[in-house]
């Protein structure tokens, strides 16, 4: 089965993915009779086009080589993506722009355009389902559209497919996880003796944190993964405002090394029990499987009533899995499996 497919946003995600696409090709089309055609790229210069499909490995070395989307043949002057979408005989969007979590930023009114017009959408970009989770849900419902957006979710630890597949008939009853490996890292160095200001700033020079890295260390972005989980597999149907969080910057390297003396470590954890929501930071015992997260580490712990308790931890510290997570949701909406239960609409 070919798709063809437009890439949206082309940074370290996208371009990861397009490595694996070109990688993976023969196995892909191997295994699960899929092959992904690009007829359609765009970044924040503008949108390319090409029926006859682009090369992924060109797209990502002519990045490399400092050309945007509307340098390459092909480019439409003055259009949008979701412009380009509305003539373009697209099936699927793999969406990875930058994140904007007020209002959902350009990649909320890309998703909306193309499950309008019954193509799917594969999310690296956390932003749109945050700010527009039921409503994105309802548009591909109506539109015989797929939705996922596992990649958004600590990168290519699989949360949600493990809750949403494999959990059949059971219920949540707690999970608890390390969800930001910028707070945890900038925790892991203050437990050796740097202070705050000296460990985030340790944190940016190894391209771990942002220039502006307030939404990792106050907690929100933590509360946004939280947030995208329990709507997604523990059906919680809440917004941002009944999360509680609290960040890391008032945390100390004194209170920290007194924990460690104590053996205890600070994790921030975002947490669900019981209709309770929160983001803080806790002191575990070292015996405690998250107090175990170190440095790039992200993990996640959930509890059943017919499962038991899973343990899920992931090293990431370059985005390769997140953008194989975007190639694995996109082959779940497409491959022709049994599970597959997408209907698609006929171009």
């Amino acid at each position: 089965m070919e798709i063809k497919t437009a890439i949206v946003g082309l940074g370290s995600v996208n371009r990861r993915l397009l490595n694996i696409l070109a990688q993976k090709r023969e196995r892909l089309a191997r295994d699960y009779g899929v092959e992904f055609k690009i007829v359609l790229i765009a970044d924040s210069s503008g949108v390319a086009s090409n029926t006859e499909g682009f090369d992924p490995s060109a797209i990502v070395s002519a990045k490399a080589s400092g050309r945007r989307a509307i340098d390459f043949d092909g480019a439409l002057p003055g259009q949008t993506a979701s412009d380009a979408l509305c003539a373009c005989a697209c099936e699927l969007v793999f969406e990875a722009s930058p994140v904007n979590l007020k209002t959902g930023g350009p990649g909320l009114v890309v998703t909306r355009q193309a499950l309008r017009q019954g193509i799917s959408v594969v999310l690296a970009n956390k932003g749109p389902i945050v700010v527009a989770y039921n409503e994105l849900h309802k548009l591909a419902n109506e539109n015989h559209a797929g939705l996922k957006y596992s990649a958004t979710v600590c990168g290519g630890l699989p949360v949600l497919n493990i809750g949403q597949r494999d959990f059949i008939a059971g219920d949540i009853l707690k999970l608890r996880g390390v969800f930001n490996a910028t707070s945890n890292f900038v925790l892991d160095q203050m437990t050796e003796a740097a202070s705050y200001d000296d460990a985030l700033a340790e944190a940016q020079r190894r391209g771990i944190a942002e220039a502006d890295p307030s939404l990792d260390v106050e907690g929100w972005d933590s509360a946004n993964k939280l947030l995208i989980i329990v709507n997604s597999i523990m059906q919680a149907n809440i917004s941002l405002d009944d999360i509680t969080v609290t960040g890391i910057s008032n945390i100390t390297p004194d209170f920290l090394l007194s924990e460690k003396q104590k053996g205890n470590s600070i994790k921030l954890i975002a947490r669900a029990e019981n209709d309770q929501y929160s983001v803080s930071p806790v002191v575990l015992p070292s015996t405690d499987f998250l107090a175990q997260c170190q440095g790039w580490e992200m993990a996640v712990e959930m509890h059943t009533d017919i499962f038991g308790i899973h343990y899920y931890k992931l090293w990431e510290r370059e985005p390769i899995p997140t953008a194989a997570s975007m190639l694995r949701d996109a082959v779940h909406i497409f491959s022709a499996q049994p599970e597959n239960n997408v209907v698609r609409k006929k171009k």
